[in-house]
Formats: structure tokens, C-alpha cells, sequence
């Protein structure tokens, strides 16, 4: 057995930050913040939205696109880096939400990576018979966590939510994922405070982008080499590419080393910046219903992100 996307969704908080708004909050400027990562504005929570009600609208939307009911569901992943509550995890507020009665739900925490993460994990149940329908969602509110008073990261983060439904099938749809961590370059970038650790500073992300730049490039570089290889691909073969949107250079620079050009890369990131999780279930949703996407297509889902985790799908759509 196997496992194939049915559906997918996607959801934006209505509020938009441009970075004509920032100019006028930090020292900053749109032409720097366009020329060195591609974000033209973000999107952020209602001071009344957490990041299970975007979760919710994401998952929502990717259940009625897989012409389904959410009785169907019978597993709820959601990787987040910014969950409304230390318990109940997000996965339980979702699944209570949107009525899925009395199967595992949970969350799982793997920064940028955490949508690819969550997703790998769900095709392991469905492949071992555990599940034949699951909701795998990226969610992030990381908006509570940016500094507004820090130009090097306030700029670059916004809110959002993406959600696949994955369910069982003969023929393969995930073909190969991959996934990795290395804590050694925890300082590097990492939210401040926490449960168990107390800070005197309230919890805030940290930051160092060129230290982040220079790992994300070699990393990324080492993660499709890898998925190219175990895969017996040809470069050229992979019909789309879709990155964790954090900053237009490493995705191009990841383009690069698989020899495609950046017409076949899935970009969002001028519209919402990085956000986190949900980049790639939004960026993926995005192409498939702009039919750029289509049935049989092979992508290749990757992410980077602060731990640092790092993870990738090939897929058969």
C-alpha cells in the first residue's frame, strides 16, 4: 500500500504587511528587503486567530477538495512551530474543530521543515495499514514570535496555513522522502525562552542570516544530490520544484544544482515571506489549483529549517 494526495487547501490571514508598512516600524526599505529575498508583503493573525484556527481553514478546504467528509479522516498530523496552547496540541484542537472523531492527532515540531516532517510520517502509517485517509497540515502564527524591533527578521516572517489530504492507493503518489537534523547550529537560529528554560528575555526569534545562508545552501545542495541519486533521475526529469519559501537566493541556488530553470519553481514568497510550516503545503496548493500543476507530474517538496532540520518528498502527483 501506498500513498496519494487527494486534496490540498490552503489559508491567508486577511491582515497584509507590506514592506512599505515596514519602512515606517524599522530602519529598512522595500528595495532592500525585495533585493535580497524576493518577500514583497506578509500576512498576520488577528490579534483574535491562533494557529489552530488557521489549521482549521487549511484543513477545511483540502478535505472538500478531496471530495470527502471529515468522518473520513482517520489520522491528523500538523507540524507548527508556534502551537496555541503547551496542551492540548494543535492536532487535537483541529481534529475537535472540524469533527474527526476518536483517531490519533498530534503535532509535531520541526521548524521550516515541519510540513515535510508531519508528511513523511503520515505516508508511514498509510503504508504500514494504520490509516487510509490523513490530514497532514503546516501551521504557523509567526507573527507572536518575530521581533518588530529587529530588521534582520522582522521582515522576513508572515502567517499561514497549508494541508494535504494523503489517503492509501496502489500505485505510489510519495515515491522517496528523506529527513535530517543537525543540532550543532542551534545557536543560529532559534526561538528564545521556552517550558523548562527560563530567560529573562521573552521568546523571540533569533537569527544569524548569514551563517542560516551558507548552511541552507550546502545542505539543500546534499538533499536533492541525494534524492537524484537513490532515485536513478536524469536532471530535467523533475517537472517542479517546491521550496520552503525563505528567501529567493537558496531557492535558486537549489534550482541551480538540479539543472532547472526557475520557470518550473513553484515561487510564493513575494506574497507571504517565510512561513515557516506552511510554505510548501500553501506554495503546493497554490500551483495545483493555478493548473500549472497537473495529475502525473513529478515534484520534488523540499524545506530547511532551525534545529537545523532539513527534509524531502519526490512525489507523483
Amino acid at each position: 500500500m501506498h500513498s496519494r494526495i487527494a486534496g490540498t487547501g490552503k489559508y491567508l490571514p486577511e491582515r497584509v504587511l507590506t514592506n512599505f508598512d515596514l519602512e515606517k516600524m524599522v530602519e529598512t526599505s522595500d528595495e532592500w528587503i525585495r533585493s535580497r529575498t524576493g518577500i514583497e508583503r506578509r500576512h498576520i493573525a488577528a490579534d483574535n486567530q491562533a494557529t489552530s484556527d488557521l489549521a482549521v481553514e487549511a484543513g477545511r478546504a483540502a478535505i472538500a477538495d478531496a471530495g470527502i467528509e471529515p468522518r473520513d479522516i482517520d489520522l491528523v498530523i500538523v507540524g507548527t512551530t508556534t502551537p496555541d496552547l503547551i496542551f492540548p496540541n494543535v492536532g487535537c484542537l483541529v481534529q475537535e474543530r472540524l469533527g474527526i472523531r476518536a483517531v490519533p492527532a498530534f503535532s509535531l515540531e520541526a521548524a521550516c521543515s515541519g510540513f515535510v516532517y508531519a508528511l513523511t510520517v503520515a505516508d508511514q502509517f498509510l503504508r504500514c495499514g494504520q490509516a487510509r485517509r490523513a490530514l497532514v497540515i503546516g501551521a504557523e502564527t509567526m507573527s507572536r514570535i518575530v521581533d518588530w524591533t529587529d530588521r534582520e527578521t522582522c521582515v522576513l516572517f508572515g502567517d499561514g496555513a497549508g494541508a494535504v489530504v494523503l489517503e492509501a492507493a496502489e500505485e505510489p503518489g510519495i515515491l522517496y522522502s528523506t529527513l535530517g537534523a543537525d543540532g550543532r547550529y542551534r545557536d543560529l537560529l532559534y526561538a528564545s525562552g521556552g517550558v523548562s528554560i527560563r530567560q529573562r528575555e521573552g521568546s523571540a526569534l533569533r537569527m544569524k542570516g548569514n551563517e542560516v545562508f551558507k548552511v541552507a545552501v550546502k545542505t539543500l545542495e546534499n538533499l536533492v544530490d541525494d534524492v537524484v541519486a537513490a532515485n536513478h533521475l536524469e536532471k530535467g526529469t523533475i517537472d517542479w520544484l517546491i521550496p520552503h519559501q525563505a528567501n529567493l537566493r537558496i531557492i535558486s541556488a537549489t534550482a541551480k544544482r538540479l539543472g532547472m530553470p526557475m520557470e518550473r519553481v513553484i515561487l510564493t514568497i513575494r506574497e507571504h515571506g517565510n512561513t515557516s510550516a506552511a510554505s510548501v503545503p500553501m506554495a503546493l496548493d497554490t500551483a495545483i489549483r493555478d493548473g500549472r500543476i497537473k495529475r502525473g507530474d513529478l515534484l520534488l517538496l523540499e524545506a530547511f529549517g532551525g534545529g537545523f532540520t532539513w527534509g524531502a518528498s519526490l512525489i507523483r502527483y
